[in-house]
């Protein structure tokens, strides 16, 4: 039986988005389980708060304020990592925001913030770590979403950015399992982090909001053990995909308003309603 602490012993690990949320979480979770954890954020302040509450437990953090949409930020990240550490074994791409609205209305700098945000930013810091993780058969998990598989009303920019993970890292992990570098998908269903706090959408925001207080969610640190237990397996395990929903619903979220139709017909082929929102 793989000792969980033991197997992370020595290992080097970067986590995006790491100020909050699935990505303060996750690093929390690799330094108690021995990874020496590089943390990276815009928020300066998180990072520090989360870098004293590792090194207080006895681990090793290394704060790195960065934006991952910005090709000069990503690769200072990933040198400073390396210049710090010596090595790259472990990447969790988990930056990435959620602005849901239905189509027609639609802001489209928020979807081009979700593309920039949520694959083409995955994408680069991918690309700068690579070598990297080559050299030390290391592993890649990508932060993704139910969103991923089923793409509900309102959410047509998100989701399109989570399809887009998903394919990106199955494509890349069968350009890459000959150098023994794995690749998991993590697809969480509706967590209690601040992701909704960006929501531009007010009918979308208040009806999160409203979701969130009527279920019983998913929290970071479920995510950040299901990442946990993908990065501590032994190297011939590839832990391809992990979908993890709250157990009350059944796409992982109870439902988002669509509220720019509420006449729209109840399809045969769906359960959608005659207002518009997904029933459960």
């Amino acid at each position: 039986m793989i000792s969980v602490p033991s197997a992370l012993a020595g290992k080097v690990a970067l986590v995006t988005g790491a100020s909050s949320g699935i990505g303060e979480a996750t690093a929390a979770a690799l330094a108690a389980a021995g990874a020496k954890v590089a943390i990276a954020a815009r928020r300066a302040d998180r990072l520090e708060a989360l870098a004293a509450r590792i090194e207080k437990a006895g681990g090793a953090a290394l704060r790195i304020e960065a934006d991952v949409t910005s090709n000069d930020d990503v690769t200072e990240m990933v040198d400073k990592v390396v210049a710090e550490w010596g090595r790259l074994d472990i990447l969790v791409n988990n930056a990435g925001v959620m602005l849901l609205s239905p189509a027609a209305e639609a802001v489209l700098d928020d979807w081009r913030r979700m593309v920039e945000l949520n694959l083409l930013a995955l994408m680069g810091v991918t690309k700068a770590a690579l070598p990297h993780l080559r050299a030390a058969k290391g592993h890649i998990v990508n932060v993704s979403s139910v969103a991923g598989r089923v793409a509900n009303p309102g959410a047509s920019g998100y989701a399109a950015t989570k399809f887009g993970v998903v394919g990106f890292s199955e494509s890349l992990r069968r350009e890459v399992y000959a150098d023994k570098v794995r690749v998991t998908v993590i697809e969480p269903g509706l967590v209690r982090t601040e992701l909704g706090d960006h929501i531009t959408n007010p009918a979308f925001k208040a009806d999160l909001d409203k979701r969130l207080a009527a279920m019983e969610a998913l929290t970071a640190e479920d995510i950040a053990a299901a990442i946990l237990y993908a990065v501590s397996q032994p190297p011939h395990v590839n832990v391809n995909e992990i979908v993890i929903r709250p157990t009350g619903t059944v796409n992982g979220v109870r439902y988002f308003r669509y509220a720019s139709n509420p006449a729209r017909r109840k399809s045969p082929h769906s359960s959608t309603s005659r207002d518009g929102s997904l029933a459960r």
